[in-house]
């Protein structure tokens, strides 16, 4: 069998349901959810993730990093399994579904599969990545960075959050270390369902984004040592200001991200001041420059620019500054033949769809380092993303659940 019928579906009430349900945990302040990696509230969601998982037939493993694979058997013992998956962390102020979306349709394959009694001849695997967001833990998508063998366990045990604990240790603390070796696991194929995080889709009408390729990126923290002094009584010129050096410093992000057009785009979303109080000149500033482009040649010359000219900036206030590589990939082009049956399932199911570039990273980016991948994506309401009101319809998390699920179903193979 080369495709499955055009009139198989999944069950888009019990995908909402689940969606709705899973929301619950981790609840933020303004309708969406803080349920940041290795974290009470993410512990508690994995579990809920996992009853669920056992309640459709699925067995569990979980590796050092604490990455949870259900598996749904295939008819073939030594056929490779098809993953799909996504995350269950989120943002401190995060959407109910960035990440969640992904994890969640996975299971409804698998669900959907059940009630229609089909066997497949490739296992079927369902993912939660831990720590896509890196949110708490520098760099985003650590886990299935160590996966695919471009960061080191024990660098990613010894990563630390802003209140120095290391994530090792909490991930201990919630009991979700796992005895998988990490990336021992093989893939046939790995496919991953998430909401776009931009207004492409929206502003054009289309139902589902079939993503081609995914910018690379670069996360540098920049650290900044002044010198703390009273804001009211030193002089003007005798301030060795590590502030006025990062903003001056966010100018020059701003002017090369634009002098880059098209496709590339430069900010910073993390600064802390030390002792940051309102009436002391900071004599520390740290912040995290977040550079992305689709253009690998580009990218680096960005990142060179915008170090050499941080530098300057800062010796010419005479303030010290070092800047290090938190985060990490090159821009990733995905499997061909795996767009290309998601583009088929689109058309025949009858979804307007469009090609897309992602623009924010996600564990697809790794797993293309190991296996054949893709990606699908579903519109968010004015592109809005990282923020409590993310919102999509539940009509457009059919659609692309229906689509996950023909692509899924034509790699995995019907069982004769």
């Amino acid at each position: 069998m080369t495709a499955p019928t055009d009139n198989l579906r999944i069950n888009g009430e019990r995908l909402w349901d689940s969606l709705m349900e899973m929301a619950k945990v981790g609840p933020g302040i303004a309708g969406g959810n803080n349920r940041q990696t290795l974290t009470d509230a993410d512990a508690e969601g994995r579990s809920l993730f996992q009853s669920w998982c056992e309640a459709a037939g699925m067995t569990l493993g979980v590796d050092k990093m604490g990455t949870m694979f259900a598996t749904r058997p295939g008819a073939d013992p030594d056929a490779l399994p098809v993953y799909v998956g996504s995350h269950l962390d989120t943002q401190p102020t995060g959407g109910k579904y960035d990440g969640v979306l992904g994890v969640l349709s996975g299971l409804e394959v698998i669900r959907s599969l059940n009630d229609l009694g089909i066997r497949t001849k490739h296992p079927v695997v369902v993912t939660n990545w831990t720590n896509e967001e890196g949110a708490r833990f520098a760099p985003a998508m650590l886990a299935s960075g160590v996966f695919a063998g471009a960061i080191a366990l024990d660098h990613a045990y010894d990563r630390r959050d802003p209140e120095g604990k290391s994530f090792g240790d909490e991930l201990k603390r919630i009991g979700w270390v796992g005895d998988e070796e990490v990336g021992a696991r093989k893939m046939h194929a790995y496919f991953e369902y998430h909401i776009e995080q931009g207004p492409i889709l929206e502003a054009e009408q289309k139902q589902i984004g079939v993503v081609t390729h995914c910018q690379g990126l670069w996360w540098l923290e920049v650290t900044l040592t002044g010198r703390e002094a009273h804001t009211g009584s030193t002089p003007m010129n005798l301030r060795v200001n590590a502030g006025l050096a990062m903003a001056r410093i966010l100018e020059m992000v701003q002017s090369v991200a634009m002098e880059n057009q098209p496709g590339a785009v430069g900010g910073v979303g993390q600064m802390f001041f030390t002792p940051n109080s309102r009436n002391v000149l900071p004599g520390k500033v740290v912040f995290t420059i977040d550079i992305r482009s689709p253009d690998r040649a580009k990218l680096d010359g960005m990142r060179a620019r915008i170090e050499a000219e941080a530098a300057e900036i800062a010796e010419a206030l005479g303030v010290g500054c070092s800047i290090e590589p938190v985060g990490h990939f090159d821009p990733v082009t995905f499997d061909p033949t795996l767009v290309s049956r998601v583009r088929s399932a689109a058309e025949r199911l009858g979804y307007s769809r469009m090609d897309i570039i992602s623009g924010a990273g996600h564990d697809a980016c790794w797993a293309a380092k190991v296996a054949p991948t893709t990606m699908i994506m579903c519109p968010c309401v004015g592109g809005l993303s990282h923020n409590e009101a993310e919102e999509i319809s539940p009509e457009w998390a059919a659609a692309g659940a229906d689509v996950l699920f023909h692509a899924v179903l034509e790699t995995a193979e019907i069982a004769g």
